[in-house]
């Protein structure tokens, strides 16, 4: 047999040709038969220690170039922070408390009708033109007029009946003068009757018919008293009916009851106003807008801190650039709730001399609590709140604030400061290490944010310079 049978042109020429174990052929090489499966078997042997050994070779070069490039890879290069900053300034903190409110007038007189009809025309204003929207009118000045037909004939009426009831009173007063002369002449001949006694001058039946005569004209004296009491009355009556007709009459001219402007006007003419329960309401008049109040609804949890006099700036959407200040002037104790909130309502006093404050206008208030005095250093609240992770405040500096700045390796540096009154934005510290224009870190850049400031030419690796200008 050939030794060298993996190379063996014949027996590759078997393998490809004749690939059926039980096939049985020449071997060119020694002239002899053998069989093709005691070949692949020999071939098999010689050739799996090759291979074996060929993937174990392999295997522990993977494994040598794995723990080789473990060894001697390159350390990753430390990542930089670039941070948020801003500087200190100076100025006023003023610590507060927020709220929205409505401006309403100081004084607002609702005018209505007490009477039933239809509004028949206007009056006229203080500059002779009709009552209208925004027109100034003075106390008693004729605003509507309501349709007096109907009242004028109440008036009459009355008037009517209190004559009538003049001329009963005419006539029982004449009737009780009668009724006098009788009693006075039955009482005469009851006297009479008497002093004769019953006998053969005055029979018994003579004697009392005159006593019942008297009695009679007594009784009738005192029913014509009685008429006249009534007629009084009726005539009272009838006084107080022509009274109450008349004064109806006069509610028919509807009169303004203070000096103001009016602020609503409800009412139209033609149309019909109807006096019931409720009086219906015509007009709205605010006395005097140079005087306005705020009205603020205050959460129970901040109604402890508001007193009365306390101070109050508050602006407008109206004029967002201009700010106004006032006073607590009550505090109202009836509480409202609203979804389980208890709010107490405050009337903020102000003045309004030049009337650019409208009425029902949103107003912007904050209470003030607290101010710093002007010119404090002020370190942006953002900066009192961070800290760098880990970083754990030295020994005995309990109840010591801390900023921190960048140093010139850009690495944060604290600093400690005393923090008087605080803001939403900024609060005032004191220190001798910092001024204004120091940077402060008030946080760390995100990835995004430090894109943007590569786009626009910035480092935001390097630190801030510590100040604008020399320390004062």
């Amino acid at each position: 047999m050939c030794d060298t049978i993996v190379n063996c042109p014949v027996a590759q020429w078997i393998e490809q040709r004749f690939p059926k174990p039980r096939l049985r052929r020449f071997d060119s090489c020694q002239g002899n038969h053998f069989d093709v499966v005691s070949f692949r078997k020999i071939a098999h042997e010689r050739h799996f220690p090759m291979k074996k050994g060929l993937f174990l070779l392999v295997l522990l070069a993977v494994i040598g170039g794995g723990v080789w490039w473990f060894m001697n890879r390159s350390k990753p290069a430390q990542v930089s922070v670039a941070y948020k900053t801003a500087p200190i300034t100076r100025g006023q903190a003023v610590q507060t408390i927020r709220a929205t409110g409505t401006i309403e007038p100081e004084d607002l007189i609702d005018i209505g009708a007490q009477v039933t009809g239809q509004i028949m025309a206007f009056g006229t204003d203080t500059n002779g033109k009709e009552v209208d929207y925004c027109s100034e009118v003075r106390k008693g000045q004729l605003l509507a007029r309501i349709d007096d037909v109907t009242y004028k004939a109440e008036v009459t009426i009355s008037k009517a009946n209190l004559t009538t009831a003049k001329a009963q009173l005419a006539g029982a007063q004449a009737d009780v003068a009668q009724l006098n002369a009788r009693l006075r002449q039955a009482e005469r001949e009851w006297k009479r009757a008497q002093q004769l006694g019953v006998g053969d001058a005055v029979s018994q039946k003579d004697y009392d018919a005159y006593l019942s005569a008297y009695e009679v004209a007594l009784a009738n004296l005192k029913v014509g008293e009685a008429k006249i009491e009534q007629s009084e009355a009726a005539i009272a009556q009838a006084q107080a009916q022509l009274e109450k007709a008349e004064r109806n009459l006069s509610y028919c001219d509807i009169l303004s009851t203070v000096d103001g402007i009016i602020i609503d006007r409800r009412v139209n003419i033609g149309q019909t106003v109807t006096a019931s329960m409720s009086t219906p309401s015509l007009f709205l008049v605010a006395k005097d807008l140079s005087r306005i109040e705020i009205w603020v609804p205050v959460n129970e949890a901040d109604i402890g801190e508001i007193k009365i006099g306390q101070r109050v700036r508050f602006t407008v959407d109206a004029f967002p650039e201009r700010e106004f200040e006032g006073a607590v002037a009550r505090i109202r104790l009836n509480a409202s709730m609203s979804s389980n909130v208890v709010t107490y309502t405050v009337e903020v006093a102000t003045e309004n001399p030049d009337s650019i404050l409208l009425p029902y206008l949103t107003a912007n208030v904050r209470f003030v609590l607290a101010e710093s005095p002007k010119g404090s250093l002020l370190a942006p609240a953002a900066a009192l709140r961070w800290r760098p992770e880990g970083w754990v405040p030295p020994a005995g500096s309990e109840g010591k604030q801390f900023v921190f700045v960048q140093n010139a390796q850009g690495t944060p540096e604290p600093v400690a400061v005393e923090v008087g009154v605080q803001d939403d934005v900024a609060s005032a510290i004191v220190t001798d290490q910092l001024d204004e224009g120091d940077v402060l870190i008030t946080g760390i850049l995100t990835q995004f944010e430090v894109f943007q400031a590569t786009a626009a030419g910035q480092n935001p690796f390097m630190p801030k310079p510590p100040r604008f200008g020399p320390r004062r």
